[in-house]
């Protein structure tokens, strides 16, 4: 191993010197800089993922998840193409002299003429060095095929290459061989910890208010680390900032609302969507009729979730755009069983909660037109609660019982600041660092006992003590081009994870690169190390 590592480092760090050298030999050619924005033109939503690039050559750059993108051209007479899927492209012919600020807003396509379906293929994809990807649009996210009259993204990326379910109807999944754990989720940045509604047959995304996903398989770019066998990046709809708009939905076992519009017309938007559904309203006549019998007479029970989206944000220029967005989704479900015999009730409860709460502001600055600049502050907290108890009560009194509770969580706060530069047409940077303080409240436990009303309750609890970490990371990335046919990212991850004293450090390096065969054809490789400092533990015996 540790000759392994002897040859890998500096094999890595040969091949930055390498592309840092390819960087200054075309550096003295004069070249300029087009950057700006990428919009649908009817609802001011920033569009991420499209393609920006110079016609004639192919060479451009893909908006980032802020819809900003920025390329370095030769000086001259360019067409510049911008492409969007279920979106018109749009051309625009210059004479580039100087650095240039275009923003584009596309059209969405409505073809109301015959259909024809043939096989195709993103030449994005050909050209681009990273593997294992897919990505879905909010488009795309629309034409999700329905589980039970419910949309759901998870159930949809199931289905590709890679990824399997879990047990039958979770929402759950394993990538490559990973566990559960291994899953990087983000929603806007912010990590959750448990996705699943209805006992996993259901995601926490609400399809209505994603704007855009997208799962890597493999080969990671430096700028994801954390966890082993996947990274599955959601980000949330802006909100429209040129009209207000509502829709909504009612499913079979659930119901949806989702409103959205401009607060200050094209400088602040809104967006909330939410989700409950109403399987403890519809159960409530069937448990009525199984408990109409004397001997179980008061027994009930029920479930329910929901989940809230919502997220706002303000432009303050055309450099400088604020962003706030938050998550609350919970679970409860109960089940309480009530059997008489004579003057004596035996009571059996249970219940079972869990839920996440996220919250993320965001300040987008670009420090000049090669230089895009993006601040974060997060928070984020994970409850698990299980509840069971057993009573015995005569005339109203409690003679005997017994009631058993644990209580589990985690809440991070994480600060981050990533970079996007564009020094050249032939490279595209991204560096930053960031910093996760972590509360781990990894069980507590209370048992009580009530032997008799003469004696005193018994009452014990055990893990209550919080244990608290800190994990940090930085990373730079650099996807460089070398002639006409080879494309490179070449990537280098750090992190450290204190706790109790002690510190774990990790250099993890990541390559991935693309060969041009011809216009359809290309050959990719990649290189990723990983490391995932917190694991999930489970225990089958309380869910």
């Amino acid at each position: 191993m540790r000759i392994n590592r002897i040859i890998q480092y500096p094999f890595i760090f040969g091949i930055f010197f390498l592309s840092f050298i390819n960087c200054f030999q075309y550096g003295v050619s004069q070249d300029f800089t087009i950057s700006g924005s990428v919009e649908d033109i009817s609802s001011g939503e920033r569009l991420i993922g499209a393609n920006v690039y110079v016609k004639a050559n192919g060479r451009g750059s893909v908006s980032n998840a802020y819809g900003y993108y920025s390329h370095s051209v030769s000086a001259g007479a360019i067409v510049i193409k911008c492409s969007y899927i279920g979106y018109k492209s749009i051309e625009v012919k210059l004479l580039l002299e100087n650095d240039t600020i275009i923003n584009f807003n596309l059209r969405p396509t409505i073809d109301l003429e015959e259909v024809t379906i043939a096989a195709s293929q993103s030449r994005s994809s050909v050209l681009s060095t990273q593997l294992s990807m897919n990505e879905l649009s909010a488009k795309t996210i629309q034409k999700l095929p329905v589980f039970m009259g419910e949309k759901d993204v998870l159930k949809t990326l199931q289905l590709l290459p890679g990824v399997q379910s879990g047990n039958e109807g979770t929402s759950g999944f394993y990538v490559r061989g990973g566990g559960p754990d291994q899953n990087l989720i983000l929603l806007d940045g912010v990590p959750v910890y448990n996705v699943n509604h209805l006992f996993g047959f259901f995601s926490v995304f609400n399809p209505d208010a994603i704007q855009n996903v997208k799962l890597v398989k493999g080969g990671f770019p430096a700028r994801y680390g954390g966890r082993l066998s996947s990274v599955l990046d959601i980000r949330l709809k802006e909100g429209n900032n040129k009209k207000f708009a509502a829709r909504g939905s009612i499913g079979l076992i659930s119901s949806k609302l989702t409103i959205e519009g401009p607060i200050s017309k094209g400088k602040t938007s809104f967006i909330v969507s939410g989700r409950r559904t109403y399987i403890d309203v519809l159960a409530q006549p069937l448990i009525k009729i199984l408990a109409a019998d004397e001997d179980v007479r008061g027994s009930t029970g029920g479930y329910y979730f929901y989940d809230l989206s919502a997220k706002i944000n303000h432009r303050f220029s055309d450099r400088s755009r604020l962003y706030l967005s938050t998550y609350l989704g919970k679970d409860k479900a109960n089940i309480h069983i009530r059997e008489h015999d004579g003057d004596a009730t035996f009571r059996e409860d249970f219940g079972l909660v869990w839920g996440n709460a996220t919250t993320a502001l965001r300040w987008n600055y670009i420090l000049s037109p090669k230089l895009f600049c993006n601040s974060t502050l997060t928070y984020s907290d994970y409850n698990f609660l299980t509840e069971m108890g057993l009573t015995e009560t005569v005339c109203d009194t409690t003679v005997e019982g017994t009631s058993f509770s644990y209580n589990s969580g985690i809440r991070d706060l994480t600060s981050r600041i990533d970079f996007d530069l564009n020094p050249h047409q032939n490279h595209a940077m991204k560096f930053g660092l960031n910093y996760i303080f972590h509360t781990f409240s990894p069980g507590v436990t209370v048992y009580q006992m009530v032997e008799s009303p003469a004696l005193p309750t018994i009452e014990t609890s055990f893990g209550g003590e919080n244990i608290f970490a800190g994990e940090s990371a930085l990373y730079i990335e650099d996807e460089c081009k070398i002639g006409s046919r080879v494309k490179l990212n070449l990537g280098l991850h750090g992190s450290a994870f204190s706790v109790d004293e002690s510190v774990y450090f990790s250099l993890q390096p990541r390559v991935s690169g693309m060969f041009l065969i011809n216009e359809n054809w290309s050959v990719k490789g990649a290189y990723s190390q990983m490391a995932q400092h917190i694991h999930l533990l489970t225990n089958s015996t309380i869910g």
